[in-house]
Order: structure tokens, then C-alpha cells, then sequence
């Protein structure tokens, strides 16, 4: 009589080259035909790979939901794969990476099921993510969620005055009815720079442009006392330097209630 070999749920894995290297001898679990992940055996890595995605905003992740044939998909998605891969993203999307960070995919293999039926389901992909070309079209990828999650206002080359979208105007709407009420709380405002030229002419211009920012909202009505002004050059890039498009996409001034 044989005897069918014991499935081990393989170790955890998310690597992005030398950035980032998540392992864990744990995984998820799947249970056979659900698409919902049991994340408690890797919530710390789960969290770790938030906290890398929305400090590296330039990087896309794709998270590719296995299957296995003898499943049964009794979701709204195409197959089971896909299914798994969405339960994730929202899981990271809930933890605060944008959405636009992350893209699902699937893939059917001949997983195995351990006694408790069970299996990981689950791999990981990083890429670039693609720029805007134009500072009005990173101005209008900017979206706003509300007042507490960071906003980057873009500048035209040699304009003062950053580019207005509905979106940057619906965030300052909703600033100024905000700190009206709460005397006590702050909306910051940030200066970066790309790495094109010297360290300290780019930490003043990036103080520059914030300030300008700051005498915009102040002539829109917000208290001169409750907008914080702070330049950080070209220490803080919010993608590579590298190319055209990533030194524009450092070139911004980020805001936030505090």
C-alpha cells in the first residue's frame, strides 16, 4: 500500500532585488476552493511589505493567486487565482498602498493540500512602475483619500503656482473645514528637489516652493499659524533620479494634515 507523501507548506517568500527581502518559514493558508487567505501566521511580513510599497512608490507589485484544477470557484472572478490575488490587495490597499502599486494576476498549477487542507496560493512579482511624462499628468494621478494621507502638488518648469486639479482643490477644501475646527492641528507642507545640482541650492528651492504653497493657502483662507512649512532638498526622492521622468516626479511639494 502507498502512502501518499506529506504536503509541507513552503516558507514565505517576497524578495525585490537587494531592497527588500521578506521570509518567513510560515505561509499563508488557503483552505481548498475559498479564496479568503488565513494571514495570521505572516501579518508582520505582510506589514513589512506595506510599509516597503508606500515608501517605495515608484515600484509595482503583482500578485499572481494560484489554483489548483480540482478546485471549485464558487466566486465572481474568473477563476479561484484571481480571486486569492484581489483578497490580498485589498488587505494592502487597506493598510494604505495605492492601489495603482498593485496588479493581479493568476495561475493554475497542481498544488498539493496538506491533512488540514490547506496550501499557499500565492507569489510575488516586483516591476517599475510606469511614470506620467508631464508634470500636469503627475499632478492629476495625485487622488485624493482625505486629509491625513500625503498629496504631492506639482509645478510647471519655472512656474511658482503649483497645478490645480479637482483633486489637490477637493483636499484643500476639506483642509480649511478641518483645521477651522481643530485650532490645534497643523497641515505641513514639504518642499522636495531632484539631485540636479548642489545639495544646498536645492534645499532652498525646495523651502522656496513650500513657502510659495503656503502664502497660496493662506490667501485661500487658512491661518498662516497652522500651515508648516519644511525643506528636505533632495534627500527624500520619491523615485529614481535616473530618468527624465522619475527627477519630475521628485520636483513636488508634499501636503498633509498632521
Amino acid at each position: 500500500m502507498t502512502t501518499a507523501p506529506t504536503y509541507v507548506n513552503p516558507p514565505l517568500s517576497i524578495v525585490d532585488g537587494a531592497q527588500l527581502n521578506l521570509s518567513s518559514p510560515l505561509n499563508f493558508g488557503f483552505k481548498k476552493s475559498v479564496a479568503d487567505p488565513n494571514y495570521a501566521n505572516v501579518k508582520k511580513e505582510l506589514d513589512s511589505l506595506a510599509a516597503y510599497l508606500k515608501a517605495n512608490p515608484g515600484r509595482k507589485l503583482t500578485v499572481t493567486g494560484l489554483y489548483a484544477s480540482i478546485e471549485q470557484n464558487n466566486t465572481t472572478f474568473p477563476d479561484l487565482g484571481f480571486a486569492r490575488a484581489d483578497a490580498l490587495k485589498k488587505y494592502l490597499v487597506d493598510a494604505g498602498v495605492p492601489a495603482a502599486q498593485l496588479q493581479t494576476a493568476s495561475k493554475m498549477i497542481d498544488l498539493q493540500f496538506s491533512v488540514d487542507d490547506s496550501t499557499h496560493g500565492m507569489e510575488f512579482g516586483f516591476d517599475s512602475l510606469a511614470l506620467p511624462k508631464s508634470e500636469e499628468a503627475l499632478a492629476a494621478a495625485e487622488k485624493y483619500e482625505d486629509v491625513f494621507k500625503p498629496m504631492d502638488l506639482y509645478f510647471k518648469t519655472g512656474s511658482a503656482d503649483y497645478i490645480h486639479t479637482p483633486d489637490n482643490e477637493k483636499f484643500l477644501d476639506e483642509a480649511k473645514k478641518y483645521l477651522a475646527t481643530h485650532k490645534d492641528k497643523k497641515l505641513s507642507l514639504t518642499g522636495h528637489t531632484d539631485n540636479v545640482g548642489a545639495d544646498d541650492k536645492n534645499l532652498a528651492l525646495s523651502g522656496k516652493r513650500a513657502a510659495g504653497v503656503k502664502s497660496a493657502f493662506v490667501k485661500f483662507g487658512i491661518a498662516a499659524d497652522q500651515l508648516s512649512t519644511e525643506a528636505k532638498g533632495e534627500t527624500q526622492p520619491k523615485a529614481s533620479n535616473d530618468t527624465p521622468e522619475g527627477r519630475k516626479a521628485n520636483r513636488r511639494v508634499s501636503i498633509v494634515v498632521q
